[in-house]
């Protein structure tokens, strides 16, 4: 009897050990074809961020990637969600994990949790503030505003503006502002310009870009010259104030991420300019960084590219940073195809509201 509840007992406990082996990651050797990546979105919301998720995960499958081990999940814009969504993909076993955050504040838990479980953490576009995170990958956004500072002063240096800027909760943000302000501010000083609302977007919300512009009109009875925002969806809103007191095209109203929403309303008139970002370049080397810390490559060697450091309150993370002039630019109507030839965008699309009589005949 006393044998039978040795041998019994020896059972539950080898059931027990394969249960809890089965939720650790394999001690195989890690190979490009068995690793598991996991993509966290901040949001599919906007048409830039589907792009930037189709062509991470067409990256990591060129690379050797299974496309069952990709693993994607979308917050909706909602940072707890993305908390919880990200730890939900850790506890499925990836060994890395790439991140569009919403909020690069409120990420850092993410983080954390991704060191507990040996997870690599590659964020993209937006830095996860006081973290250990592992690699960051964007667009200098500094140099994003000196772009639209630069593109809209060499219009206009006069008038009544208001300026809505980005979200404070990402970084990003106040460094597209510091780049513009690089040209703003002297005509604010020589009292060139009056700026007559000066507004944050919350977590970029339109919406709230759509308030302040009406604020703005009815303020100065709709004496203004231009709303400076800082991206494309802000824009939109603007301009929708705008086109109600029959102001759109009238004004100059700036963006970024060559939406298509965005680059129909330039060859329309009513939006004055975007910044193209070859988004393509940063999703491309997020999947590169992915895989090779993934496999514990020297990033260096598999990267191929300068690699400086972003201090992001606790460590300086290793990080590519680009800004170069062939990577950003401004896009008007005046070189529309160059991100059509570009492929970000089809010239059918673009010009879908525009009598084909009309078309350029590049």
């Amino acid at each position: 009897m006393k044998n039978k509840i040795i041998v019994g007992l020896m059972i539950i406990m080898s059931f027990i050990i394969i249960s809890c082996d089965s939720n650790k990651k394999s001690n195989e050797p890690k190979t490009v074809a068995n690793i598991k990546v996991g993509i966290s979105m901040a949001t599919l919301q906007e048409e830039r961020w589907k792009k930037d998720r189709d062509i991470v995960i067409e990256e990591l499958k060129k690379l050797g990637v299974k496309e069952e081990n990709i693993l994607v999940q979308s917050a909706d814009g909602n940072e707890q969600k993305q908390v919880t969504q990200s730890e939900n993909l850790i506890t499925q076993g990836i060994d890395v994990l790439i991140i569009f955050a919403q909020n690069g504040e409120a990420a850092g838990p993410i983080v954390s949790s991704a060191n507990d479980s040996d997870v690599e953490v590659v964020a993209v576009d937006r830095i996860i503030r006081n973290s250990d995170l592992d690699f960051f990958i964007s667009y200098d956004a500094y140099t994003i505003g000196t772009i639209q500072g630069e593109y809209v002063t060499k219009i206009i240096d006069s008038g009544n503006w208001i300026m809505i800027a980005g979200a404070p909760q990402d970084p990003n943000a106040a460094l597209i502002r510091n780049g513009q302000m690089e040209y703003v501010q002297p005509l604010i000083d020589n009292k060139k310009i009056n700026v007559v609302l000066d507004q944050s977007a919350n977590y970029w919300n339109p919406d709230e870009a759509l308030l302040y512009t009406e604020q703005g009109l009815t303020a100065n009875n709709n004496d203004i010259s231009v709303v400076f925002t800082s991206n494309d969806g802000t824009a939109g809103a603007a301009i929708e104030a705008l086109k109600d007191q029959g102001l759109a095209g009238k004004v100059i109203v700036p963006g970024l991420d060559a939406d298509l929403a965005a680059c129909q309303r330039i060859v329309a008139g009513t939006q004055s300019m975007t910044v193209y970002r070859k988004l393509s370049i940063i999703d491309k080397y997020a999947a590169r960084a992915a895989v090779a810390l993934a496999l514990d490559e020297d990033i260096n060697q598999s990267l191929d590219i300068d690699i400086t450091s972003v201090n992001n309150g606790k460590i300086n993370v290793p990080s590519i940073l680009l800004k170069g002039k062939d990577q950003m630019f401004a896009v008007d109507n005046s070189n529309m195809e160059e991100i059509v030839k570009d492929g970000w965008l089809k010239k059918e699309d673009i010009y879908k509201n525009v009598p084909k009589s009309e078309w350029p005949n590049w």
